[in-house]
């Protein structure tokens, strides 16, 4: 499935810039498939999921993968296809799926479609998010306005629709919406009606986090249930979401129910962009030394057992390329998903996932058992449910068995996990260190401090190892992690806390004031790597002071009217610390 669409701007193939790059029509932030070939933006062909959904006979269809892969886009296009109310032809040609004239006289505008999206319906209470729910079925109500006047249609459902239009209806008009409307549909065309739900799961996962998720399940439990169950008026149904809400609570009735994750090879290439995709693309672009780097920061998802790129970062750092050949690539999932997730994790009381943190963190794999049906109520209440959730959304993603790593054995009932990429690591690393600062902040530090302006160096050494031995160490941020540690020690407590500040002939890694009592200290850090000798801890902390002494950080607090100035050389190396201070 690579046939692949060019859509350049008038400039047109072979004109370039100066610089060695076309302008390539890039579809950011767009999701409805109309628009992007009307427009002739960029687009690489997934046409060809047409054919393979319908190769099988489902009632419902549940499709997960994580969030920014393509889903709504891809829901877009077949509403596209499928709806009797459009001419379609132009927008589909040249693609691989008007290749089968057979196939697209039986299906492409042949059938009425029911299309909705709630991937907006949030709120902070249950009476707001209720709201959104009856907005989005009022807005699809409007897009089927021509039932109102239909004389095919019955009264009573009139009646239903006009209430559910002006967003009047009682919670029974909302509960029975879509199986209205498809009851409509179907008086109305004479043929049944193909159901597309983008993004079904939304409104439990915000319902999950804002503590009314047994009000919102009863709501989605029936607007959803009632429209596959036993229901006359459906073709069949095709859903998307992130993950995949246990069978018994929404999908309940459904006779002939499919669900397709991405641990499944079915549909494995239908989301997201392959290598192959994405060096087309760059090629287009004039940037194909840029593969590289993409690859590093934005592969590494595994469906099926294909690799995938995330398209939404593929598309956006092309883009920052387009603009500037020099940009680095930057953090564009951090914006669209829920990365609180993460934190969740680390904040849960019954539950220490430091160590496995940590190997993840440092690259490496663990292997944990992974349940692809859960419940949000229930998803954060153990740990196999937690990993579970983290490779569902596409914070981890699976190794093959033949691919661990040396001398880890594969495990009955588990399935190996790593970080996907950098762009995910980089997630992971800055939600570890907010949590630690403010984990520090949150301590009594009244010992630590009094530890400091004591000069006692050795009991500062062993309060400053429990800490790290009590937190997630993120190794790759080396010297930068723990001069952040450090930093974090002191915020918050009143103090003047100044990081990378000038100080005599250069800039010390840390300064701390207080000004009443006219004291400071100069906080010089090091770190020693992954050196196992015991003796690089003594050789970092003297340099630290050396340092310190040579850019005489000390004289210029003095200067400064401050009259005792402590300095002190902390040396860093995993989990272990040696603080040393200055005669």
């Amino acid at each position: 499935m690579v046939n692949i669409i060019r859509g350049l701007y008038a400039a047109g193939p072979g004109k370039g810039r100066g610089d060695g790059m076309a302008k390539v029509n890039l579809p950011y932030g767009i999701d409805d498939f109309a628009k992007v070939r009307e427009s002739n933006c960029y687009y690489i062909d997934k046409t060809g999921f047409i054919k393979e959904l319908l190769d099988r006979t489902f009632d419902v269809n549940l499709i997960t993968r994580p969030r920014r892969f393509g889903k709504t886009l891809t829901m877009s296009m077949l509403a596209e296809f499928f709806d009797i109310r459009k001419d379609s032809g132009n927008v589909f040609e040249g693609l691989e799926i008007a290749k089968d004239t057979e196939f697209c006289a039986e299906w492409m505008n042949q059938w009425p479609v029911l299309f909705l999206t709630l991937k907006d319906v949030d709120g902070r209470k249950f009476d707001s998010a209720y709201g959104m729910v009856q907005f989005v079925i009022s807005s699809v109500c409007g897009e089927h306005d021509y039932l109102s006047d239909s004389d095919k249609v019955l009264e009573a459902d009139k009646k239903v629709f006009h209430r559910l239009l002006e967003q009047s209806g009682t919670p029974t008009d909302a509960k029975t919406a879509l199986f209205v409307l498809m009851r409509m549909m179907k008086a109305h065309y004479g043929k049944k009606v193909i159901l597309l739900i983008d993004e079904y799961d939304v409104p439990l996962a915000k319902a999950s986090d804002h503590g009314y998720y047994g009000d919102m399940l009863e709501v989605i439990r029936s607007l959803l249930g009632m429209a596959w169950k036993s229901n006359p008026s459906l073709k069949f149904a095709v859903v998307t979401g992130c993950l995949q809400i246990a069978k018994e609570s929404i999908f309940t009735g459904a006779n002939n129910f499919i669900a397709n994750s991405i641990s499944n090879k079915k549909y494995q290439d239908c989301f997201g962009f392959s290598e192959e995709e994405v060096t087309a693309l760059l090629e287009v672009a004039g940037l194909q030394d840029a593969l590289p780097e993409m690859k590093k920061w934005y592969d590494g998802y595994i469906f099926g057992d294909k690799e995938i790129y995330c398209p939404w970062d593929v598309i956006n750092h092309v883009g920052a390329l387009l603009t500037d050949r020099t940009a680095k690539p930057g953090n564009y999932w951090i914006d669209t998903s829920h990365n609180n997730i993460i934190r969740r994790f680390i904040d849960h009381p019954q539950i220490n996932v430091n160590d496995k943190f940590e190997t993840l963190l440092s690259g490496g794999v663990i292997q944990e058992p992974v349940r692809e049906d859960l419940t949000y109520d229930l998803a954060h209440s153990t740990e196999d449910n937690l990993w579970s959730i983290l490779y569902l959304t596409g914070y981890l993603t699976q190794v093959p068995p033949e691919k661990l790593p040396e001398g880890m054995a594969p495990e009955d009932g588990k399935v190996g996990l790593r970080i996907p990429n950098e762009e995910v690591k980089s997630v992971f690393g800055s939600t570890v260190k907010k949590w630690f600062e403010e984990k520090i902040a949150a301590q009594d530090r009244t010992a630590l401090f009094k530890a400091w302006w004591d000069g006692d160096a050795e009991k500062l050494t062993q309060e400053i190892t429990d800490i790290l031995f009590d937190t997630i160490s993120y190794f790759d941020y080396k010297e930068d992690y723990y001069h952040a540690m450090v930093t974090g020690m002191f915020l918050g407590a009143g103090y003047a806390v100044k990081s990378n500040a000038e100080a005599g002939t250069g800039r010390a890694d840390v300064i701390i004031k207080e000004q009443r009592r006219r004291r400071a200290l100069v906080i010089e850090v090091k770190w020693s790597g992954k050196k196992e000798n015991e003796n690089s801890l003594e050789k970092e902390s003297a340099d630290a002071l050396a340092q310190i002494e040579k850019k005489q950080y000390r004289k210029n607090l003095e200067i400064e009217g401050y009259k005792t100035v402590l300095c002190y050389g902390a040396a860093f190396r995993g989990k272990t610390c040696l603080i040393k201070m200055a005669d």
